[in-house]
C-alpha cells in the first residue's frame, strides 16, 4: 500500500487534494498534517510514508525551512512540492534543496496524479511549460542558490524575521535564545551568502521570491 503525506496548513485544500488523490490512488493510504511540528511528528511515527506533498509556507516550514528540515531527518523520503508560488526561482531552490518535484497548486487532476507517479517512481518533475525557463537559471542565480543552501534552518529563520523587520532583541525573543546567539547566526548568514549587511540579506531574499 502506497502512503502519502499531504503537508499542507489549509483544510480546504488538504481536502481537496486528499479527493482529487482517491480516484487515481485508491490503495493509498493518506495521512495530513498542517504544520512543521505536526509533519515531523507524523514522519516519526509513519516511517512507511512513500511521498510527501509539500507546501512551502505553513507554519514553521516558511522560507523553505519544511522542506529542509524534512531533507535532513528524511533523506530517502521523496518530497513533491506542491505550491502556489511558481517563480522560476522558487522552482529552481526547491530542486536544489532536494525535492524530487514542484507541482503548481493550479495543476489540473490528472497533471498532480501524473507527477506523484513519476515521482514514486524516481524521477524528477516539473510542469512542461517551466523545463526550459528552468534549464536557463542563470549562473548568478545558480551560485546564489547554492550559497542559499549552506544555511541551517535556524539560519533561514533568523531570515525570516530580519525580513520582517525585527531587531536582534525582538528575534532572540521569538526564538527563545540569547541576543548573542542571534547575532552569532547573522554574522554566519552574512559569511555564508558572501555579503555585509543584513539589508543585502533581505535583498537576496527578494530575488529569490521568498515571500
Amino acid at each position: 500500500m502506497t502512503h502519502i503525506l499531504v503537508a499542507d496548513d489549509h483544510p480546504l485544500f488538504r481536502e481537496a487534494l486528499r479527493g482529487a488523490l482517491t480516484p487515481h490512488f485508491t490503495e493509498a493510504k493518506i495521512l495530513e498534517a498542517d504544520s512543521l511540528d505536526s509533519m515531523m511528528a507524523v514522519m516519526e511515527q509513519h516511517h512507511e510514508i512513500d511521498l510527501v506533498l509539500l507546501d512551502l509556507n505553513m507554519p514553521g516550514g516558511e522560507y523553505f525551512n519544511g522542506l529542509i528540515t524534512l531533507k535532513e531527518a528524511f533523506p530517502d523520503t521523496p518530497v513533491a512540492v506542491v505550491s502556489a508560488s511558481e517563480g522560476i526561482e522558487v522552482i529552481a531552490q526547491v530542486m536544489s534543496l532536494g525535492a524530487q518535484g514542484f507541482i503548481p497548486k493550479s495543476s489540473a487532476t490528472k497533471d498532480i496524479a501524473d507527477a506523484i507517479v513519476r515521482v514514486q517512481n524516481g524521477e524528477s518533475w516539473v510542469p512542461e511549460d517551466k523545463k526550459a525557463d528552468l534549464a536557463a537559471v542563470n549562473e548568478e542565480l545558480s551560485s546564489l542558490l547554492k550559497r542559499f543552501r549552506e544555511l541551517t534552518p535556524k539560519q533561514i529563520q533568523v531570515l525570516s524575521f530580519l525580513r520582517s523587520g525585527l531587531m536582534n532583541k525582538q528575534i532572540a525573543h521569538e526564538m527563545n535564545v540569547t541576543e548573542a546567539t542571534i547575532k552569532a547566526h547573522i554574522s554566519a548568514i552574512l559569511r555564508k551568502l558572501e555579503i555585509n549587511t543584513r539589508t543585502q540579506a533581505v535583498l537576496l531574499m527578494d530575488k529569490l521570491q521568498l515571500s
